[in-house]
């Protein structure tokens, strides 16, 4: 009598009416295509929903409106108020995002609350501990041009005499802030102001220098796009490289300071 193993191989010999030998592997691999043939689309998706691991890819989620900027740090008796709540708003579209989620921002210095004094503006914007705020510096000149910067660091002097910052920081200016205009119907309305902003252009990395004498962004060529003198009276601003700005002030390169604030956000 012939014995048969579970995985012979048929023989050329084997006739039609012969018993044929089938491999384990072959029965498994045979098993294995009919259960997929018979796995349907919907049961697929039903299998797909019931695993807790996996995350329906349908679903959208709407960012939700940012909440109005309320501005902190004016006294009662504050009369010059040189950032307006419009023009803060405008300023926020250009912050790195998780700045723009802020809408609290804080007054650190103003010329007329603090004094004049550079040293003040350096001693009364240290950021928090473990905080990474950003900067909003606003400039009023003699002529009322409001115009400033936004740095990504709290402004001190520079120990090693090196500039700092990043490609957050830009400058920026206010066209028509106090221009009115004639609507369709006739009536004289105020136009809201327009904020200019002039972005980091890559082109050096002359963003932030400061030293006891005075505080500047920009440079390149001998030419800073906002310089401040240690008095707080008397500022430069001209064509700069690293921001690829024209001059901030309307009343020419020189211009005579009347308003300063440091905001924190």
């Amino acid at each position: 009598m012939s014995s048969e193993r579970v995985g012979a191989s048929p023989t050329p010999s084997s006739g039609p009416g012969s018993p044929r030998t089938i491999s384990f592997g072959t029965l498994a691999s045979g098993i294995s295509r009919l259960l997929k043939a018979g796995a349907s689309p919907s049961s697929a998706r039903a299998s797909r929903h019931s695993s807790p691991d996996v995350v329906e890819e349908e679903k959208t989620f709407e960012t939700p409106p940012l909440e109005p900027i309320l501005l902190n740090g004016y006294q009662a008796t504050t009369r010059s108020r040189l950032l307006k709540p419009e023009v803060a708003e405008q300023l926020r579209n250009f912050l790195p995002l998780r700045l723009q989620l802020r809408d609290r921002w804080q007054l650190v210095y103003s010329l007329e609350q603090h004094g004049a004094s550079l040293t003040t503006l350096y001693d009364r914007n240290q950021p928090p501990a473990g905080k990474r705020p950003g900067y909003v510096i606003v400039v009023k000149d003699r002529d009322h041009n409001i115009f400033g910067a936004y740095s990504n660091e709290h402004f001190r002097p520079s120990d090693l005499k090196r500039f700092f910052g990043n490609g957050d920081c830009f400058l920026w200016k206010v066209r028509d802030a106090a221009a009115d205009f004639k609507s369709e119907s006739g009536e004289q309305q105020q136009q809201e102001p327009l904020v200019q902003v002039f972005p980091y252009t890559g082109e050096n990395d002359f963003v932030i220098f400061c030293t006891p004498h005075f505080l500047s962004m920009g440079g390149g060529d001998g030419h800073y796009g906002l310089w401040v003198d240690g008095n707080l009276e008397t500022g430069v601003s001209s064509k700069s490289l690293t921001f690829g700005n024209e001059p901030l002030s309307d009343s020419g390169i020189k211009f005579t300071i009347i308003g300063l604030e440091v905001w924190r956000i």
